[in-house]
């Protein structure tokens, strides 16, 4: 579904990341970790078309995106979440997930005008069943109402996932999805992960720095450190690889 051939990002003399390359499976559940400052994010953002790389190729479901503006990726079926929220406060939850599934929406001015002779009435029912979905996916259906920007902090990571998957996606990015909360709370995003990925059938790219979830659920696993891949492979031949021990913990010597 996902392939990243070569792909190199600089800023200046810095080289964020040198040469990374690797496939991604559809319906796989990928994630990518390393040491802080690793470039992980800048990874994602190349795959969601906020950088775009110094050198090498992007290819989606065999298509080269290299070089698509990043708007377009909710068309070809890529959604994200980020490390840090980027909801819309002042919104509810239902309307945070309707931004969401905005560019699904084909009705435009002259039709909503004549809503009830045209599709629009149509879509916006289809709209509102695909919001509630996920509102019950995610168990969130008691606070579709309530002001995004009042929610505790694990409910808003929920809230942002219910924005990517409202999308549609074939392939959702994942910064961090259980940064910052408690064991339930990770408990329960990971069974989200999961879910998403064997039955709703959705392949996942995820960087997580809980070592314990992504050994738990991950099917593949890529490491970075300083910008370069330095393994790749099941968890259990990661967590045996001497260079990622190295990385994470430091040479014996």
């Amino acid at each position: 579904m996902l392939e990243l051939q070569n792909i190199s990002v600089h800023f200046g003399g810095i080289k964020a990341l040198n040469n990374v390359s690797f496939k991604v499976e559809k319906e796989s559940l990928f994630s990518i970790i390393g040491p802080n400052g690793a470039g992980k994010t800048s990874l994602l953002n190349v795959i969601s078309g906020r950088y775009k790389p110094k050198n090498g190729d992007l290819l989606f479901k065999g298509k080269n995106i290299t070089n698509f503006h990043p708007n377009t990726r909710p068309d070809l079926g890529i959604g994200r979440t980020f490390q840090n929220l980027a909801l819309f406060n002042h919104m509810t939850v239902l309307e945070n997930i309707y931004i969401g599934r905005h560019h699904l929406l084909k009705s435009n001015f002259f039709s909503g005008a004549i809503y009830w002779l045209s599709g629009a009435k149509n879509e916006e029912v289809n709209n509102r069943k695909e919001a509630e979905k996920i509102l019950d996916f995610l168990e969130i259906s008691n606070i579709r109402k309530s002001t995004a920007g009042t929610l505790s902090y694990g409910l808003r990571k929920r809230v942002e996932l219910a924005r990517a998957i409202a999308i549609q996606p074939e392939l959702i990015l994942l910064d961090e999805p259980m940064a910052g909360m408690n064991q339930e709370e990770k408990e329960d995003m990971a069974r989200f992960i999961i879910d998403l990925n064997r039955e709703w059938k959705i392949t996942v790219v995820m960087i997580e720095h809980d070592m314990g979830v992504v050994m738990d659920i991950s099917k593949r696993i890529a490491v970075l450190d300083f910008g370069e891949k330095i393994a790749e492979g099941t968890p259990d031949e990661v967590i045996k690889n001497k260079r990622v021990q190295q990385a994470y913990l430091g040479d014996d010597s």
